[in-house]
């Protein structure tokens, strides 16, 4: 996920998206507003409201149309968002806070609630490492500069270990995946599906994930965000009211139907139902205003990647939170 917003990467992307495609959208905008929504495969609640057509029938009284925008993870997404090819995103943690560092124009506008559970230090079912601590001179596979990141250098703080005392090994979750079956590393940090896949189909344990001691603090939150193109969410706030309302409704009913949520974003994932299933679990889908907490959680985050020299200069999240509420 960590993606350098450079003016080649941004005519990289623009070619990417194709000169058509941007002629087809520009025909339709001249025929209606839309809103350009992009999403990953990995993002579940999208994932169904796209399958379901729930939003399209909220936004039809607001005369605007919606435009699904695939993109392979979130830096790319808002790099996306950055150049103009959409208006709505949906990330973790660690994306905005690269772009934000990179100048990209965008708004916190939502955030979902924590999701410690939803991402994991796994270790091979047989491994003989019981504890974080045991990580020590170990080589240790991650997504660099993803949320993943943080939850690995929190949980080493909190054994009394820094990441100078392992051995990352840098690689994205497709590679890391390959890597911690193949047991060329002793342990990967990743996501959920793929946590849950790996869970799932190869027994990978947890060693652990996000959540605190009984009675103590989670050791990271692990948010979701919503984000938008500040331009965009200044000029139509009732279509951002219109998203959100739509996510919560989804979310409430994903929550309630989960096998069947599962059963319909199962092979838009190319994935086992009950590895869905799984991940669905783990993760919440209530869409809030960003508040100052959260917003500070974020800064704690941008404040970490930048004395690890991940990001080149300091950030305030704040700048980029234009719609908080206490």
């Amino acid at each position: 996920m960590n993606w350098i917003f450079s003016p080649t990467r941004r005519a990289a992307l623009a070619s990417l998206l194709g000169l058509s495609a941007l002629a087809e959208a520009g025909h339709a905008w001249a025929q209606q507003p839309v809103l350009r929504i992009g999403y990953q495969k990995a993002a579940s609640l999208f994932v169904l409201q796209k399958a379901q057509g729930t939003l399209e029938k909220k936004l039809q009284p607001l005369g605007f149309g919606v435009k699904w925008v695939e993109f392979p993870a979130g830096p790319q997404l808002l790099e996306g968002l950055n150049v103009g090819a959409m208006d709505v995103g949906y990330v973790g943690e660690a994306p905005p806070i690269f772009a934000q560092a990179a100048g990209a124009r965008f708004v916190y506008i939502g955030h979902d609630p924590a999701a410690p559970r939803a991402e994991a230090i796994l270790v091979p079912k047989d491994s003989p490492l019981r504890s974080v601590a045991d990580l020590k001179g170990r080589k240790v596979a991650l997504n660099k500069g993803s949320n993943v990141h943080y939850l690995l250098v929190k949980q080493l703080e909190k054994h009394g270990l820094a990441l100078s005392d392992i051995q990352p090994v840098y690689l994205a979750p497709a590679d890391g995946r390959a890597a911690f079956e193949s047991k060329s590393v002793d342990a990967w940090v990743v996501w959920d599906p793929f946590q849950a896949a790996a869970e799932k189909s190869i027994g990978a344990r947890v060693l652990a994930d996000g959540t605190g001691a009984p009675g103590t603090p989670d050791v990271v939150n692990n948010y979701q965000y919503y984000l938008g193109e500040r331009g965009f969410v200044a000029r139509h706030p009732q279509v951002i009211e219109a998203v959100f309302a739509d996510a919560v409704e989804r979310g409430i009913w994903l929550k309630k139907n989960l096998r069947q949520a599962a059963e319909l974003i199962a092979p838009l994932q190319g994935l086992p139902v009950d590895v869905v299933e799984l991940a669905l679990r783990r993760y919440e889908f209530n869409v809030k205003p960003i508040t100052r907490e959260v917003a500070a959680d974020q800064q704690r985050i941008a404040d970490t990647f930048h004395a690890l020299k991940l990001i080149p200069k300091p950030i305030q999240v704040s700048d980029a939170v234009v719609i908080a509420r206490p």
